[in-house]
């Protein structure tokens, strides 16, 4: 069986050479955030972004639920994938780095799909759950506090419409999911979720050795 071939800085160059189509705006708001305290880390890669897009065109998504918005480069990536009639609702415990994102999203002509929540990130989806009810959302992005992973994958589930996808960044958490001198809160909440997803017959599963890493669940139909 053919291995994963390791990812160079010069292949992944390569691959952003060959592959990605980041404009102007993109690229100015991932400019903007690299500057910022953690920007780097903290900011989706561009070709996260283009993926995040094509899974939203692919799903024909109208509504998806973004937990942790940061700057919004994931946000103006998903809602320029959206149709015209489509929203996306997103999650910040802050509106300070959002606000960031928001002249971003308005020059691209999307911020009047965008639905910023600030606050606690849990609360904003029990809210939303008794405010619209069950499976409103087809597609869910979470890449937020890693410790409320598992929290937070249980209520985007319930969210979810049956046949929509969650993806789940950060999945591999910088290897520390294999390390044992690892026991703080935000790996274990890795760990515990990709345990729990393993086993979960809610959902057909694929985790992407991308970035981070990267994990697929799709909802099945019943």
């Amino acid at each position: 069986m053919a291995e994963q071939i390791g990812m160079t800085p010069r292949l992944l160059e390569y691959v952003r050479q060959t592959s990605l189509r980041e404009d102007d705006i993109l690229r100015e708001l991932r400019e903007t955030t690299a500057g910022l305290p953690g920007g780097v880390a903290l900011q989706v890669p561009a070709e996260e972004g283009q993926l995040l897009a094509l899974l939203v065109r692919l799903t024909r998504a109208a509504a998806v639920l973004e937990i942790g918005t940061f700057t919004g480069y994931s946000t103006l990536c998903m809602a320029r994938a959206l149709p015209t009639h489509g929203r996306l609702v997103t999650c910040d415990i802050t509106d300070r780095w959002p606000s960031i994102g928001a002249e971003f999203w308005k020059r691209a002509g999307v911020d009047g799909l965008i639905d910023l929540r600030v606050g606690d990130a849990a609360e904003t989806l029990e809210k939303l759950l008794a405010d619209e009810g069950q499976g409103v959302f087809d597609l869910v992005f979470i890449d937020a506090d890693k410790a409320n992973y598992p929290r937070y994958y249980e209520l985007s589930l319930e969210l979810l419409a049956p046949g929509g996808l969650v993806v789940v960044d950060n999945t591999l958490f910088f290897g520390r999911v294999t390390d044992p001198q690892f026991t703080d809160a935000d790996t274990e909440g890795i760990r515990e979720l990709n345990a729990r997803l393993r086993a979960d017959e809610r959902v057909d599963l694929s985790m992407l050795t991308m970035a981070d890493g990267i994990t697929l669940a799709r909802r099945k139909d019943a």
